[in-house]
């Protein structure tokens, strides 16, 4: 546990004022575990604007003077991918658990520094999937391992959206991490590693390539030493879809691992709706889907929650095995894109 905490509530700082800052400090807003007590900004001005529209109490105009706060046990990075290993490793040698947004990491390498800066300074550093602790994905894990659809085959796994604003966007720009594979390709290739349980053996990707240089959409095929095999796609200049197919010899699994859900298919005030989750347990197409039905809620809320507990519990164990997966993944999408720009196969 960080030596700043001094209750069982966790207080959680947040660095940056982007979109997905204001919409993870409102959906965390009702926990009793986690409070957003900061946040920074690079101006003083900017750091008090966010505070007072979103409820905050204290702001700091420096990422620095916020990580230099005693009051403060853990941050939020939701800044672009470039800035993640910087200010992760800056949060942990103050003494800050880290929760990280997607991608965690440019490779496996830059991923490697930030979880040994985590571990020379006791504190816990996360990834965050919103889906990933999302209910209904313990829910889809329980089908796989209760074998529901007996032994994973293969997975098909998308998403994909218009990228809005595509001459000021930070998705866009090489520099700063963009993309669509580090931006969208990142969540169905996190569900490939969560259900497959290991990194593949070699990808094999295309790309189309927008004018600054980033992907503007690509596929990938993904080799697993045991011959299993997945596919994964992602676009930046499509209609919002985002969909899963977990093939298995008993059975099928489809999911949209939406990040956030509702009970409701309309009017919710966020946006928010339901994510479906169906499964047919048994081999011919005769067999009828079952939906499976889930608790709904914020994945930012479930994320912060899911953190704020490993921390409570010094539960290294979980902290291990998601590192794990981070490595995994940062490896596999730096595999993938050498592939796409050099239309090799590359081995991990």
């Amino acid at each position: 546990m960080s030596s700043t905490q001094t209750s069982s509530v966790l207080r959680l700082g947040i660095l940056g004022g982007a979109n997905i800052a204001r919409q993870f400090a409102r959906d965390v807003r009702s926990s009793t575990n986690v409070r957003v007590v900061a946040v920074a900004s690079r101006s003083d001005d900017s750091a008090k604007a966010f505070a007072e529209s979103n409820g905050i109490e204290r702001w700091f105009g420096s990422y620095d003077a916020l990580l230099a706060s005693p009051d403060i046990d853990a941050v939020y990075i939701p800044l672009p991918n470039s800035l993640h290993a910087e200010w992760a490793i800056k949060a942990a040698e103050h003494g800050k658990h880290i929760l990280c947004e997607k991608p965690l990491a440019l490779d496996r390498n830059e991923a490697a520094r930030m979880f040994e800066a985590a571990d020379r300074n006791g504190v816990m550093l996360l990834e965050s999937f919103p889906w990933y602790f999302q209910p209904q994905t313990a829910a889809m894990m329980s089908l796989i391992g209760e074998g529901a659809i007996g032994d994973v085959r293969a997975i098909q796994a998308n998403f994909g959206f218009t990228v809005g604003n595509p001459g000021a966007n930070i998705r866009m720009k090489p520099e700063l991490g963009g993309g669509a594979l580090l931006d969208a390709g990142s969540y169905p290739l996190s569900l490939i590693r969560l259900v497959m349980g290991a990194a593949p053996q070699r990808v094999d990707a295309i790309a189309t390539w927008a004018d600054s240089r980033v992907d503007i959409s690509l596929m990938a095929t993904l080799v697993y030493a045991d011959g299993r095999r997945a596919q994964v796609s992602c676009s930046m200049d499509a209609a919002n879809h985002r969909h899963a197919t977990i093939i298995g010899t008993q059975g099928t699994i489809e999911t949209e691992y939406l990040n956030h859900t509702s009970e409701q298919s309309g009017g919710h005030p966020y946006g928010y709706l339901p994510s479906q989750l169906r499964v047919r347990r048994g081999i011919p197409n005769s067999v009828p889907f079952e939906t499976i039905e889930s608790e709904p809620g914020s994945g930012f809320f479930f994320a912060a929650e899911s953190f704020a507990r490993m921390i409570a519990t010094h539960d290294t164990a979980a902290i291990e095995y998601y590192a794990q997966v981070s490595l995994d993944n940062a490896a596999t999408l730096a595999a993938i894109i050498a592939s796409a720009r050099g239309e090799r196969s590359v081995a991990l």
